[in-house]
């Protein structure tokens, strides 16, 4: 188990519908990683921003954005984790993946498809909570419009960190900021929400703010649309340490999650 989790996350400007050009992109990202990564984050659907046209974009769990993802996972000795769409069982899904060094791939599918634009009418929503557990720590996967939903969120399992992967616009952008603070304080977890940058082909203006949070809500790290990456360090004695100073977490309501 690791004290320190070192975070690269990477807010770019997703070329609309192109995986091979964002691949691109990212290799350069990836490049340039810091040597010391734990876990690299790209935003939601970044092979192809954030369509409604699945058929045009979708990939299989061997496809050539998995193969590229171990790759580089190996190469860089990280974890790489980001949303894309795949293809499996005659349906689609907006699906996290998290692929680690030695090649296993830990998955989340979106559970809160985004029906304002019609995901639910193209997308299957996932069924359950997943938390993914690498060097000791529990990270619970979240995509995108999954942040306005608290009671899914909730830490019953004492998770170290909640991470958000999104294509979150412009003009709602004050709710990212606040809710994911939010979801830092509530939890007693550190708060991960990685965004896009740019325009996409439906007029859709990106503005990044990718952040990390710590347990209180503090700011860790902070990205405007002008920068492309940011880096965190999270340590496991500040999430004990301020869990025992202040447990609230004990002293939270029972709940049964129907999904």
């Amino acid at each position: 188990m690791k004290e320190t989790l070192n975070i690269y996350a990477i807010q770019a400007d997703l070329v609309w519908q192109d995986a091979q050009a964002n691949r691109n992109q990212f290799d350069t990202y990836l490049q340039d990683a810091p040597s010391d990564s734990d876990v690299i984050i790209f935003p939601e659907m970044f092979t192809s921003g954030f369509t409604m046209h699945p058929e045009l974009v979708a990939e299989t769990m061997d496809g050539t954005t998995i193969q590229w993802l171990k790759h580089w996972a190996e190469e860089k000795n990280a974890a790489i984790c980001g949303s894309l769409v795949i293809s499996e069982n005659n349906t689609f899904y907006n699906r996290f993946v998290f692929v680690t060094p030695d090649g296993n791939i830990q998955q989340y599918d979106k559970r809160h498809t985004f029906n304002m634009a019609g995901e639910g009418e193209v997308y299957t929503p996932g069924t359950s909570r997943v938390i993914f557990t690498y060097e000791g720590w529990k990270i619970m996967a979240q995509v995108c419009y999954d942040l306005r939903f608290p009671v899914f969120s909730r830490n019953t399992e004492h998770y170290d960190v909640v991470l958000y992967v999104a294509n979150w616009p412009k003009t709602r952008v004050a709710a990212w900021d606040t809710l994911l603070k939010a979801r830092a304080i509530e939890n007693m977890a550190y708060s991960i929400g990685v965004n896009r940058t740019g325009t996409d082909d439906n007029g859709l203006d990106y503005v990044g703010h990718s952040g990390v949070y710590d347990v209180l809500g503090n700011t860790c790290a902070f990205a405007k649309a002008s920068e492309k990456t940011i880096t965190a360090t999270l340590l496991k004695s500040h999430i004990e340490t301020t869990r025992k100073a202040l447990p609230f977490l004990q002293d939270a309501d029972d709940f049964e999650l129907k999904l």
